[in-house]
């Protein structure tokens, strides 16, 4: 293992912050894949699962069993991990501008739009070219912010990478994940390794987060290809979604890192044979077909349904109940699915989000994730 520390952008004198990688395996020897937490940085579920992983991979690593190199990032935003109003841990948005840490990432296409002039009729060839534009052109770029320069240093690790896995998690969530329509095929042994209650795809979610970041790069340099001219694709990007902000145990952190070290081990990217596949719980659903909830009035909320549970229309999901008239209003959903993540919130402002069930039918245009 080789440890890599890349220091951010000062925001002020006096101040330093920086990103620290682990490097495993051998660089060009099989895939390339990278794997950060965290992103969102009181998302810690997903930070505890990338050190018991760096564990299994320190000993498989002495053990000769990597067939790869893989690139682990624990704490992908230290930014974040900095930020506390008054002890209450915020580490979603950067407060210095109100941005979502994992939205607004630069755009790859357009950064490599200029290599397709030198595109031949290698498949392979061009792929290797497209990388080594986007590794310039990143290089090449000057963050003006401590915000962007982690933008900027997460995508220099990873744009080279095979397979990406962004570790997240939600407020209250059952274990899903989101990939692209394209990626699905190779990630579904993942979803079933991790027992994801949901798994959710877009080609584009509208938010430019990470994942896409790289996912949606190579989708449109195909799709914009000149006739004849053959592309292979890059990279194929994950985010996976560890539960609730409160389910930090050993136990369960372990149980998703060996679900990541078997989908290695399937791809080839780790010797051995991997552990036969579990049953996919539920089938794929687009994340247009997601039925998400808002709050219609202000008052206390009360969760009618459990986190996992299979859903049917018309079933109640949560009341709202206002403290003063004793007014009850019941939210139900309307389509099938599984309710698959919900606020920690108990008490709602009018229009707060509560929660999201899964659906077969898309009913979303537009941004599909949230703020």
């Amino acid at each position: 293992m080789r440890q890599h520390t890349t220091p951010l952008l000062s925001p002020a004198v006096g101040t330093r912050r920086e990103i620290t990688s682990f490097h495993f395996g051998t660089p060009g020897n099989g895939e390339k894949i990278y794997i950060q937490s965290s992103l969102h940085a009181d998302e810690t579920p997903a930070m505890l699962v990338s050190v018991l992983l760096r564990r299994r991979l320190e000993q498989l690593e002495a053990d000769g069993a990597l067939a790869s190199e893989i690139v682990l990032v624990p704490v992908a935003n230290p930014v974040g991990l900095a930020q506390y109003v008054l002890g209450q841990f915020i580490g979603r948005f950067d407060l210095a501008s109100g941005k979502n840490f994992n939205r607004h990432f630069v755009d790859l296409a357009k950064l490599a739009g200029n290599a397709r002039e030198q595109f031949g009729d290698d498949a392979q060839r061009n792929k290797a070219l497209i990388r080594s534009v986007l590794r310039d052109a990143l290089a090449a770029l000057q963050p003006l912010t401590e915000y962007e320069s982690l933008q900027r240093t997460l995508l220099a690790l990873s744009v080279d990478a095979d397979v990406v896995i962004d570790l997240h998690c939600s407020l209250e969530a059952a274990m899903h994940l989101y990939t692209s329509e394209v990626a699905w095929p190779e990630f579904e042994p993942l979803a079933r390794y991790l027992g994801a209650e949901a798994s959710l795809l877009a080609t584009d979610s509208g938010g430019q987060a990470f994942d896409e970041a790289h996912s949606l790069c190579w989708w449109t340099l195909q799709q914009h290809l000149p006739e004849g001219t053959p592309l292979a694709t890059g990279a194929i990007a994950t985010t996976i979604e560890c539960r609730g902000q409160r389910d930090v145990t050993y136990e369960i952190a372990q149980q998703d890192a060996d679900a990541i070290v078997e989908f290695l081990r399937a791809r080839g990217a780790i010797r051995g044979t991997a552990k036969p596949l579990p049953p996919l719980l539920t089938p794929a659903t687009p994340l247009a077909g997601s039925e998400q909830f808002y709050a219609p009035t202000s008052g206390i909320v009360v969760h009618r349904a459990p986190i996992g549970a299979t859903i049917r229309a018309g079933d109640p999901l949560f009341d709202i109940v206002d403290p003063l008239t004793d007014a009850t209003t019941t939210l139900h959903s309307h389509t099938d699915g599984v309710f698959y993540m919900r606020r920690a919130i108990r008490f709602a402002t009018a229009g707060a989000p509560l929660g999201r069930v899964t659906g077969t039918r898309p009913i979303r245009t537009g941004v599909l994730l949230g703020a």
